[in-house]
């Protein structure tokens, strides 16, 4: 029986890792996302550290486990669907002249973000977990010859976090937790290359600037380190606060580039290579709060801070003697606040809402790119559980965003000579659409 519970749980775990190759689609600040929890996402993740509702609270408070009263295991998906359209408002070449192309279409992704927890009481105090997700993630996809190609056209960030954890309840009002966490990141990024301009800043015959468009892919992936930590406190048996630290983790990205359509008179140059990159993932730190007024009614809320202070520049180290891809980042923290309120008329239903304020990374307009037209965001989301039987339940949830239209102003200077001023606005919003299966035994 032992050896067959294995082999199914192996299964699913294999099923549950390849179906991470889909995940993207950044939804909370930079390229973070927030959802790891169909529950949660009903009150917007209110109270995420504090809640400990289910299995999830794996990855935000680990130290949750201890108020989980059976074994549990929980699949769930969170369908993203953005909307990124971009409007033009004046973009230029280095030499004044306009940038041509069209806006892009709706450069948003859809993509599936998979979420899989196991939880174990081994006692009344000590409890083992694991957690499988994907807590950063990228996708953006404008039209080839848009008017911004030469800054962008295809980003897609996968990340898959695979969290073993655990918890002890070292007095009855309080509770520890701490994980470690073994991070894989895999990134695509593609643009256009104005050979044109190169060649005739070059004094290359024949070559004019938007005259001679080639593209390059690059491609890279990296594994990573590091922990996150918790503590739960029960004031009282409905009121609980609690504190989740996830640590910043370092990626060092080995990869290749990829160039097409290179003018014959600069192939010595722009030939396919080896790249790299360091990127550093940022730490986060929440406090949370929970109180149950009465079985019926529960209230929650949630501060989270994140230090994006790490990302000041995004840098492609060519093997060969290509310059290095120098992006210009200077993020800052961000911040997010959210409250949010659950009402159980009886054992078997929870209906949920919540809203939340979700701060920009992006510091300004000059500093924006059309690959993470990042902005501040509102959360407005609802979601219900049903329990099925005292082992099977399910959630599911709904989520709409409302970003506030970001700005982009690119000079055609500095890391941007070839690249082209940008500037114009994006209209954005996001919807998300969320299911979730637990099990308990």
């Amino acid at each position: 029986m032992k050896k067959r519970l294995c082999r199914r749980m192996y299964v699913v775990l294999m099923m549950v890792c390849i179906s991470f190759i889909a995940s993207g689609s950044a939804s909370g600040a930079g390229f973070a996302l927030v959802e790891q929890s169909v529950s949660g996402l009903g009150n917007a993740y209110a109270g995420g550290a504090a809640s400990a509702e289910d299995a999830t609270t794996i990855f935000y408070n680990p130290a949750g486990m201890t108020r989980l009263n059976n074994n549990q295991l929980i699949i769930g998906a969170h369908v993203i669907v953005p909307t990124v359209e971009f409007h033009n408002e004046g973009s230029t070449l280095v030499t004044g002249a306009p940038l041509t192309g069209g806006n892009g279409g709706d450069a948003g992704v859809t993509k599936v973000v998979p979420n899989f927890y196991y939880s174990r009481k081994l006692s009344d105090r000590f409890a083992l977990g694991l957690g499988i997700n994907s807590p950063f993630g990228l996708a953006t996809e404008y039209n080839d010859g848009w008017v911004g190609r030469y800054h962008a056209i295809r980003s897609d960030l996968i990340s898959i976090n695979i969290n073993p954890s655990f918890a002890y309840k070292i007095t009855d009002q309080l509770s520890i937790g701490a994980g470690v966490s073994a991070q894989y990141i895999d990134v695509e990024l593609t643009n256009a290359i104005d050979f044109g301009t190169i060649g005739f800043l070059k004094g290359i015959p024949g070559l004019l600037p938007q005259s001679s468009d080639g593209t390059v892919a690059l491609e890279g992936n990296s594994w990573g380190f590091g922990f996150n930590v918790g503590l739960l406190y029960e004031f009282t048996r409905d009121t609980r606060v609690g504190v989740a630290y996830r640590s910043a983790i370092d990626q060092e990205l080995e990869g290749k580039a990829d160039f097409k359509k290179v003018p014959a008179t600069l192939r010595s140059t722009f030939r396919d290579d080896d790249v790299s990159s360091d990127i550093t993932f940022p730490d986060s730190l929440s406090v949370s709060f929970f109180h149950q007024f009465n079985p019926q009614w529960m209230v929650m809320a949630d501060f989270t801070w994140t230090d994006w202070r790490h990302f000041k520049e995004l840098v492609v180290k060519f093997k060969n003697d290509i310059p290095p891809s120098i992006t210009t980042e200077h993020w800052q923290d961000s911040y997010r606040t959210s409250v949010g309120v659950t009402y159980a008329p009886d054992d078997n239903w929870k209906f949920r809402a919540g809203t939340a304020y979700d701060t920009s990374a992006v510091p300004d307009k000059e500093h924006r790119t059309p690959r993470i037209p990042d902005s501040d965001r509102i959360w407005t989301a609802l979601g219900l559980g049903y329990r099925i039987s005292n082992a099977v339940s399910f959630d599911i949830g709904y989520a709409h965003l409302f970003v506030n239209d970001p700005e982009i102003d690119k000079k055609p200077a500095g890391e941007d000579l070839l690249r082209g001023g940008l500037k114009g606005t994006f209209d954005a919003d996001i919807d998300i659409i969320s299911a979730q299966l637990n099990i308990a035994f």
